[in-house]
């Protein structure tokens, strides 16, 4: 049996040296999971490489984690919108379709790539989007490689669309009684005229909850609570909510979809479950079925054998 070897590039060239060797000796590679005959990390890029506050966009290597970019950002007054459980890289993000509850309303990582650069099995670097010198035509790499699992190619670099950083946050939590209860409660907040940062839906029998992150300016804010609580009823709480929420997504088993509607079939199904009912998906307590057609699952493996014809990647 063939040694198990590690690579950690800390350049773009070193990457692409490191696939294109793997590939020629017919050896299999992972990216940071055990697995390939070479398991690679990007922790040696981690760098951000450029910051244009102007504009609210960022250019970083894919090894750096949210902490240190939230932190790097926090300086301008600026943030990236991702805030899934645990303390992922941003090319983990990518690869793995990463969000948390902020997803409500800034969108899933595909919604705030502006641009990506990849290494390709064979060693190639390709980019597409913006903040790029050279474009691949045909394809949207940054969209493409949200949710690959790493099985197209290495992510090295991701350019991303910033937000403000909100001067107030403040969460209002409301009592669920039932799944028809839950449905209509979100609904309402569906229905009106506020503006959630995160609609949250923490199902656990009579403990339910339902979670709303209202974020902005001051007035803004304290303008939304009130409104969110002659609508919804319920009252105030800390941020520890979506700390609890994370920790209900962080140690799920599955992940569901599911149109409006059938939220309520969907809740009738798992004693427990956090759900984000406006989104159409639930974190659920055990393995999930697979909700993939045939037809899209057919797509996705073309376009694996056009990136990785000879199935490097694992």
């Amino acid at each position: 049996m063939a040694s198990v070897s590690r690579a950690e590039p800390r350049t773009v060239a070193e990457a692409a040296a490191a696939l294109a060797e793997a590939s020629r000796e017919g050896r299999r590679v992972s990216i940071e999971r055990a697995g390939g005959d070479v398991v690679l990390s990007t922790r040696g890029l981690d760098r951000v490489l450029e910051h244009e506050a102007g504009d609210l966009t960022a250019t970083v290597e894919a090894g750096i984690r949210l902490s240190a970019l939230s932190a790097r950002l926090a300086a301008a007054g600026q943030m990236l919108a991702l805030d899934p459980p645990g303390d992922p890289t941003i090319g983990a993000c990518l690869a793995g379709d990463l969000s948390g509850p902020r997803r409500h309303r800034y969108g899933a990582p595909r919604d705030l790539v502006l641009g990506v650069t990849v290494v390709l099995a064979d060693g190639t670097v390709a980019s597409a989007g913006g903040k790029v010198v050279k474009n691949v035509a045909g394809y949207d790499l940054g969209k493409l490689f949200c949710g690959s699992q790493g099985r197209l190619g290495l992510i090295v670099r991701v350019s991303l669309r910033l937000h403000p950083r909100p001067a107030a946050e403040r969460t209002l939590v409301v009592p669920v009684g039932s799944t028809e209860d839950a449905y209509r409660l979100a609904q309402l907040v569906h229905g009106s005229t506020l503006v959630p940062s995160a609609v949250d839906l923490l199902w656990r029998g009579a403990e339910s909850r339902l979670a709303l992150l209202l974020e902005g300016s001051e007035r803004a804010v304290s303008a939304q609570v009130q409104a969110a609580r002659a609508l919804l009823g319920g009252e105030e709480a800390g941020a520890g909510v979506w700390d609890e929420s994370r920790a209900w997504q962080e140690r799920s088993r599955g992940r569901i979809s599911f149109p409006p509607r059938g939220l309520v079939q969907t809740l009738g199904l798992y004693p427990e479950a956090l759900a984000r009912p406006l989104i159409g998906s639930a974190y659920v307590v055990e393995p999930a079925p697979d909700q993939v057609e045939a037809g899209a699952r057919g797509l996705a493996e073309r376009v694996r054998a056009a990136f990785d014809p000879q199935g490097t990647f694992v």
